[in-house]
């Protein structure tokens, strides 16, 4: 499936919004775009949510017919037990989260520890867990992981552009990652040169206009043979304005969304 993200609305669920965009709000605007999938990804609100508000959003959700996910940061067993109670409130099959959360910046053997104490209620729910890609840590230590852990609920999810960050080339991390990937955030990006050709600034671009090798991706990790499901997500700058950049946002999700169709297949 072919969906959206929380990031995918940055600004418009952002304070700076003239009209701050809620999770129904998200599930709304998703539905008027014809996309299938909506991941709550390190959106807080999402843990404040009642138990009759989370049934809300559930129905709402499958009233639309938008398939959930949710994304969060960190492995400590009880706040992956905690989305994993999300999850299932949600009817979400997949929760991605990266091995540091601001509180929580474990070894990678106690990350292995951390996350064998939880995928055994995983397993139970039916719900994976996939690990994101970033330049916080390696692909390869990341492959290496879920290789030690060898869960099968356990795989990756694979952003490639975040691990630019850390010096590691795209296509070598979607190598590396493709036989564990369970997810996928889709998004494209440039250097561009700053101001006096001081320096460069890594930004998000319109998907088939950057660096990201799509097909590339597509061709090694066969998504829609294997069921992957595809969220798009932006890197998108703030403009002069904010209803500059709700506009912007607004059209890199209908440009993206048209990119993507155009590439997959059913």
């Amino acid at each position: 499936m072919i969906g959206l993200g929380s990031y995918a609305f940055f600004w418009q669920h952002s304070e700076l919004a003239p009209r701050r965009l809620d999770a129904f709000d998200m599930l709304r605007r998703t539905a008027e775009l014809n996309a299938e999938l909506f991941q709550f990804c390190d959106y807080a609100p999402i843990e404040d949510l009642t138990r009759d508000e989370l049934a809300r959003l559930s129905d709402l959700a499958h009233e639309l017919g938008i398939t959930l996910e949710l994304g969060t940061k960190g492995v400590t067993p009880d706040h992956l037990e905690k989305y994993l109670d999300l999850a299932n409130a949600l009817g979400a099959s997949t929760v991605r989260s990266m091995l540091y959360s601001p509180t929580s910046r474990p070894t990678l053997t106690e990350a292995e520890s951390q996350l064998r104490q939880v995928l055994g209620a995983y397993d139970d729910a039916g719900v994976d867990l996939a690990l994101e890609t970033y330049e916080q840590v390696s692909s390869t230590d990341l492959v290496g992981l879920v290789e030690q852990v060898a869960h099968s609920r356990l795989g990756i999810c694979l952003d490639p552009a975040n691990s630019v960050a850390a010096l590691e080339n795209p296509r070598d991390v979607i190598a590396r990652t493709a036989p564990y990937v369970k997810n996928i955030h889709v998004k494209d990006f440039a250097f561009t040169r700053r101001g006096g050709w001081v320096g460069f600034t890594l930004e998000g671009a319109l998907l088939g206009t950057g660096l990201l090798d799509y097909d590339y991706l597509l061709e090694t990790v066969r998504p829609n043979e294997r069921g992957i499901n595809q969220v798009i997500e932006h890197w998108l700058p703030l403009a002069d304005t904010i209803d500059e950049t709700v506009q912007l946002e607004n059209d890199w999700n209908d440009h993206n969304l048209a990119y993507l169709r155009s590439k997959n297949v059913y």
